[in-house]
């Protein structure tokens, strides 16, 4: 277990942390000691046993090439947690992001959120869509399109619509599809998909207008009509250009482990499934915490939106001296818009 820091410590950690964050380079006694003479009067030589102490204890590392130390991963870990301040995003900013985001187009929402978050972080942004399961459905509509083709309108909450196309072998009249539209209707209004997937076969069983062609059609076509139709497009990824213009990515392993995380959407969708925990507050995973070996040189800032009945998460992936007290406003905040834009539909 480690001991309690002292004030002068902790004053010395964060200045190293937030130097590193600022230039990318290892932080030597000498500058510290310049930047930290208005509140210390201390020599280089006091600031390296200092430095010597906070290396013992893990807190910072020395690297083969440099005289000066970088963080570790417990090293953010306690500046995150301890001693790390918040970073308020401006009114300009909010009013920014508020105004930029279009609230009467809800799925234009997310990935216009994807893009702001990228642009004003400057590192990897991601929006996982909701989870459409969750999500209450309001109506389905049945249109006649062909004498061999149907048309299913899902209309979900947050103004989120789904269209399924139908295959049928058998004439369909317009008078049956409106009557067990109705009656789907009286069973189905106002529970979730996920409800109406799992128990459809008994909601439309005792439907008793004789066209059987018809309920058979639809319980053989469950998975077709309820399934998560965001499986192959569950996140929305901007900023990819981004996380190059960090130096910790130029070498070429680093480049290749970049463009991994971004080719590989399943990597993504996993780490954001692991720390879904519905919570609004930002959480912040940093290196070996996020549990993917090429992923150690990352962090990882996710929290949790509610779009209407259903939740996604968002996130923000850069090197791990990202500047943790602003990009967790930001994350914050978009977090709270996303949930608050998506009731007023």
């Amino acid at each position: 277990m480690m001991r309690e820091l002292n004030q002068r410590e902790i004053d010395i950690l964060r200045t190293i942390i937030h130097l590193y964050i600022l230039n990318a380079m290892p932080v030597g006694s000498r500058s510290l000691s310049k930047y930290l003479e208005g509140d210390y009067k201390l020599s280089p030589a006091t600031i390296r046993n200092v430095m010597a102490d906070l290396e013992e204890m893990e807190l910072i590392s020395h690297p083969h090439t440099s005289a000066g130390r970088v963080p570790t991963d417990k090293g953010y870990r306690f500046y995150v947690d301890t001693i790390m301040k918040r970073e308020a995003l401006t009114q300009s900013e909010m009013d920014a992001l508020r105004n930029s985001l279009n609230p009467n187009v809800s799925e234009d929402i997310l990935k216009d959120a994807s893009k702001l978050l990228g642009m004003l972080s400057k590192y990897l942004s991601i929006v996982e869509l909701p989870h459409i399961t969750d999500l209450i459905v309001f109506r389905i509509e049945l249109f006649y399109l062909t004498s061999n083709r149907l048309l299913v309108v899902l209309a979900l909450d947050s103004n989120i619509v789904r269209t399924v196309t139908l295959e049928v072998n058998f004439e369909v009249s317009e008078k049956n599809l409106d009557q067990l539209s109705r009656f789907i209707n009286e069973k189905i209004s106002g529970k979730p998909l996920k409800y109406i997937r799992d128990n459809f076969k008994d909601i439309i069983s005792d439907y008793n207008q004789g066209d059987a062609p018809l309920i058979r059609l639809f319980i053989d076509s469950i998975d077709k009509l309820f399934k998560n139709h965001y499986k192959s497009d569950r996140i929305h990824i901007s900023g990819t250009q981004n996380l190059l213009n960090y130096p910790e990515f130029e070498d070429l392993d680093k480049v290749r482990s970049v463009i991994e995380l971004i080719e590989n959407e399943d990597i993504i969708i996993h780490l954001f499934d692991t720390y879904d925990t519905g919570e609004k507050s930002p959480q912040i995973l940093i290196g070996k915490e996020l549990n993917i070996k090429f992923l150690e040189d990352y962090a990882l800032v996710i929290s949790n939106y509610h779009y209407g009945s259903a939740s996604g998460s968002i996130g923000l992936i850069g090197p791990k001296r990202m500047n943790y007290s602003k990009i967790t406003s930001l994350v914050q905040y978009m977090t709270e818009l996303l949930s608050d834009l998506s009731e007023k539909h």
